[in-house]
């Protein structure tokens, strides 16, 4: 993977010019007094450096004439490493991941104005660690404060975000292989929670099954919070508190996914708990089923990435129109969003090293974002019948039959060059094949 992370860099650094790119590593996270969440390396900084260690920061210098790749990182402390893990320390930052000079990071306030004073830009991406963002503010200010006397330095902070994040959409070969295993483990996550699921166990033991076989499969453990959504629950779009007893002719709703290699999957299945569909559940099902279908189906290079939740929404709102719960003309309802009380979400995003990736969605109102081969987004329709609804102006009341059923179903598309791949098309969706 060096190789691959060098050639990332080599990306970056020719689009930048003779500007720096500064690159901050992860904060750590406190859970509760002074113990911490595990450590998640920032994906911008795992993406081009592979290091996986806090309190470093990583400098892209294309026109320094020996330092192109500047790594700042905690040096070898025995004692310290006795107590939280072991240090790559400054030679390794050199001999193992390829910087061409490596510095304690506790000397990053006095070496980083020398790589910068000869750039004619910073690029950094204000982020959520405010303290750096002010160190990196105060130093370009100081430098602008000498500029008149030297005649060189960064005159403009540019975002790295619309270079790096469009570099991030097109995933490589290597990126997909992690994802197909990230997509592999969830399928088998997901089929096991569609066997083991009955009536009366409780939510929080479904998921103990799922993230049981995540890291038993070797993935880093859950993407993001399982949902395990029975009932109205799974009308609550993040429902994570799982702690609810499973009734029978209950739907359960089950959106989770895991982290392999830092990369991620997404899926969300619905079926019924007692193994078969009420009349009303498989009505709901199966409209989200096709609105997912015929959504997947547009997932196609050249097309705009806006034409799968434009399909979804269409198809959606036709069918609750035919049952009743909607009314009107179907251009007109999609025009007004009355569609929006009973599916509020977008249909689907990108998905890699952040579960909703990077990159833009729309290049502008009239520049939509095209599809192309090597990016990947998951598709997921819904319909959510939430008992207290705020009905749209001039839309009829719910019929009660409908009220507490929740649905989505949702996968992981990959854009190919001739059309797409569905990643987690292991995990059952039709009716026969949801129903026992």
């Amino acid at each position: 993977m060096q190789a691959e992370y060098r050639q990332r860099r080599e990306q970056l650094m020719s689009k930048i010019g003779n500007g720096i790119a500064i690159f901050r590593s992860a904060p750590t996270a406190v859970m509760h007094n002074d113990v911490e969440y595990a450590f998640r390396q920032d994906s911008d900084f795992y993406y081009l450096t592979g290091f996986n260690e806090a309190q470093a920061v990583a400098v892209l210098a294309p026109s320094h004439p020996e330092h192109r790749f500047v790594l700042f990182v905690q040096p070898k402390d025995r004692e310290q490493e006795v107590w939280s893990g072991y240090r790559c320390g400054v030679e390794a930052a050199k001999q193992v991941y390829g910087a061409d000079e490596a510095y304690p990071i506790t000397e990053l306030d006095e070496k980083l104005p020398q790589y910068l004073e000869k750039a004619d830009r910073i690029y950094y991406h204000l982020g959520r660690d405010r303290t750096f963002n002010d160190k990196i503010l105060n130093l370009w200010q100081r430098l602008m404060r000498t500029y008149p006397k030297r005649g060189t330095g960064p005159i403009a902070i540019e975002d790295t975000g619309p270079i790096l994040h469009s570099m991030r959409l097109i995933k490589s070969q290597s990126e997909l292989e992690l994802m197909r295993k990230a997509a592999d483990i969830a399928v088998e996550a997901h089929n096991h929670a569609m066997e083991f699921t009955q009536p009366g166990r409780y939510e929080y033991e479904i998921q103990a099954e799922i993230e049981h076989i995540f890291r038993l499969r070797g993935a880093n453990g859950p993407a993001y919070p399982s949902i395990v959504a029975s009932g109205v629950n799974a009308c609550v779009l993040h429902y994570i508190e799982n702690n609810r007893q499973i009734q029978d002719k209950e739907l359960l709703l089950i959106d989770a996914g895991c982290a392999y290699g830092y990369y991620n999957s997404d899926i969300t299945r619905t079926w019924p708990v007692g193994g078969k569909f009420t009349p009303e559940q498989k009505t709901l099902y199966e409209l989200v089923l096709e609105a997912q279908k015929q959504a997947i189906a547009q997932v196609q290079p050249g097309n705009p990435y806006k034409l799968i939740h434009d399909t979804a929404v269409r198809v959606l709102t036709e069918g609750l129109v035919e049952l009743g719960i909607l009314k009107g003309e179907i251009d007109k309802l999609i025009e007004e969003e009355k569609y929006k009380p009973y599916y509020m979400h977008r249909t689907g995003h990108w998905l890699g090293l952040d579960v909703h990736d990077v990159g833009v969605y729309q290049h502008g109102e009239d520049k939509p974002q095209i599809l192309q081969p090597g990016q990947v987004l998951t598709v997921e329709p819904g319909l959510y019948i939430v008992p207290d609804t705020k009905l749209a102006e001039d839309q009829p009341q719910t019929d009660p039959r409908w009220v507490g059923i929740g649905i989505r179903i949702e996968d992981d598309v990959l854009v190919t060059a001739t059309g797409h791949e569905v990643l987690t098309a292991g995990v059952p969706k039709e009716v026969a094949q949801v129903e026992r």
